[in-house]
């Protein structure tokens, strides 16, 4: 008896892993499948601080709103994604739906990422991915080398080099983002 085997896509496979693998994020960056586990207490914590900071200093009634977790559709490759820790969007993001739960990249004013174990893909490929997709500012809390990075204001999708905070020193969040605050680089790092 034959068995007809259908090769799957990439789209086709991200979704089977993230049914397979609740609590991971499944993206596909640069024509390439990643996975990443369930984020650590401290990497949560960064997110809420984030989160706290942002409300303390008035987005709510300012045209954006913050989400964790929210599909960024990447128009680099057809089937890129990427699914950001935070992301700083247009209060009606849900306008510009894409496909499954992804958005364009226009609505998103920020995204963050706090490095994990895959720590290169948010300090090098999403980089890239976040520049061609013309993200206006995209914050790293780099823990594997106890920095933050904030990359802004692309240009021919590419970000200038990034700003550079150490422990002690506060984030400014660029006035492009909608809000201002500044965030400890310090919270960021350590939840």
């Amino acid at each position: 008896m034959a068995v007809l085997q259908h090769e799957l896509t990439l789209g086709e496979a991200a979704d089977q892993l993230s049914r397979a693998l609740p609590g991971h994020r499944v993206e596909i960056l640069q024509g390439r499948l990643t996975v990443t586990p369930p984020p650590d207490g401290s990497h949560g914590l960064a997110l809420t601080k984030l989160s706290r900071a942002l409300e303390r200093a008035g987005i709510e009634g300012s045209g954006v709103e913050w989400v964790q977790g929210l599909g960024l559709w990447l128009p680099a490759l057809p089937e890129d994604f990427a699914i950001p820790d935070l992301s700083v969007v247009d209060e009606d993001f849900r306008d510009a739906h894409v496909t499954k739960n992804y958005y364009a990249p226009k609505v998103f004013r920020m995204v963050v990422e706090v490095t994990s174990s895959n720590w290169s893909d948010d300090l090098y490929a999403k980089v890239e991915c976040y520049a061609q997709a013309g993200i206006p500012a995209y914050l790293i809390a780099d823990r594997k080398h106890d920095e933050v990075l904030l990359y802004t204001d692309p240009a021919d999708g590419k970000y200038p080099d990034p700003q550079h905070f150490k422990r002690g020193q506060r984030v400014p969040v660029p006035e492009s983002v909608g809000v201002r605050v500044e965030l400890s680089a310090d919270a960021l790092l350590d939840g």
